[in-house]
């Protein structure tokens, strides 16, 4: 007996049918157990919300505002940068508001402010769907809270570099949202291994014994993968999901607004990202790959460390203490 409204502002009334319903469920659900649990009282056939206490304990409800007999229905909290979907759910004359977010997104700030747009897109309401199935469903890394790492270490103003990778490393306790990246203690990779081995012939600095790059990041070095999740044992399994096209955004807006950062574009698919680049306005950097396949054919002697902090310097800037 009841009308179920999907996404009333589609011109497609099946556009977004299958995300809705399968958020949809996961609200009734909650509803059902916080209903037997004697969280929410309601009058016998349901029609009236007669009292919602200790709704903390489940993250898909929420009061909402003026009318008591109304009960809002959402994923988390109200957070900036979230992307929101709305549905309704009529009984009679009465209505409860089932405002399903899509992805809680917990950015810094200023990425926030200016990737706004991105966040509200229908493609990213796609992706987030994809992701949480994802991590509901299998071991993906890295763990949710780090998937906006970069972001969150190195702010928009803050950023004088932008190192892109592809992927995430997809072994476990490897990847920590930052590229070529590993936590301290875990074995760095033949990749970063290779990077510092040509920071040390670039700058003579000793080989660092930990591969968490956590000390650029805070500097200013935005480690942005172009891929931000990935499935455990499976290089790739997130990619032409929607990551590109966010992580594309991120390099647009740096490089439209911003002057005199400098991008380092490591192999074919880093290079492939130059077309988004003014190097009027920007030093780009391009090498091969600083994997074993490939380090013996131009990263190694490319001496890219010591003139990104030369151009950094010309701009007034500190340099990286790589």
């Amino acid at each position: 007996r009841h009308d179920l409204l999907f996404d009333r502002n589609a011109a497609n009334g099946n556009q977004h049918h299958e995300s809705h319903c399968s958020i949809l469920v996961n609200c009734i659900q909650q509803f059902m157990v916080a209903y037997l649990s004697g969280a929410i009282k309601t009058s016998a056939n349901f029609g009236k919300i007669k009292s919602a206490e200790g709704l903390e304990k489940f993250p898909y409800l929420t009061r909402t505002t003026g009318n008591s007999q109304e009960l809002g229905l959402s994923y988390g909290q109200h957070h900036a940068g979230t992307t929101r979907r709305t549905c309704e759910l009529s009984h009679s004359n009465e209505r409860y508001n089932l405002n399903t977010s899509v992805m809680q997104v917990k950015i810094e700030e200023s990425w926030r402010q200016r990737l706004q747009k991105e966040f509200d897109s229908a493609y990213f309401e796609k992706l987030t769907n994809f992701v949480r199935y994802e991590y509901q469903h299998y071991r993906v890394f890295p763990p949710g809270r780090l998937i906006f790492n970069a972001f969150n270490l190195c702010p928009f103003d803050k950023t004088k570099v932008v190192i892109i990778g592809q992927d995430p490393y997809h072994e476990l306790g490897q990847a920590q949202g930052l590229s070529f990246s590993v936590p301290d203690g875990v074995r760095i990779p033949p990749s970063l291994v290779n990077i510092y081995k040509e920071i040390q012939d670039d700058l003579g600095i000793p080989v660092n014994p930990s591969g968490d790059l956590t000390r650029w990041a805070l500097q200013g070095v935005l480690l942005l993968n172009a891929t931000l999740t990935v499935r455990e044992g499976q290089a790739g399994s997130h990619q032409r999901q929607g990551w590109e096209q966010f992580t594309d955004a991120v390099i647009r807006v740096l490089a439209q607004e911003r002057t005199g950062l400098v991008f380092i574009l490591w192999g074919s698919y880093a290079q492939s990202k130059a077309y988004m680049i003014d190097q009027r306005k920007h030093l780009v950097l391009k090498s091969v790959h600083p994997s074993p396949l490939s380090a013996h054919r131009g990263f190694f002697g490319n001496h890219q460390f010591s003139q990104t902090n030369a151009y950094l310097v010309k701009q007034g800037l500190t340099p990286i203490q790589w």
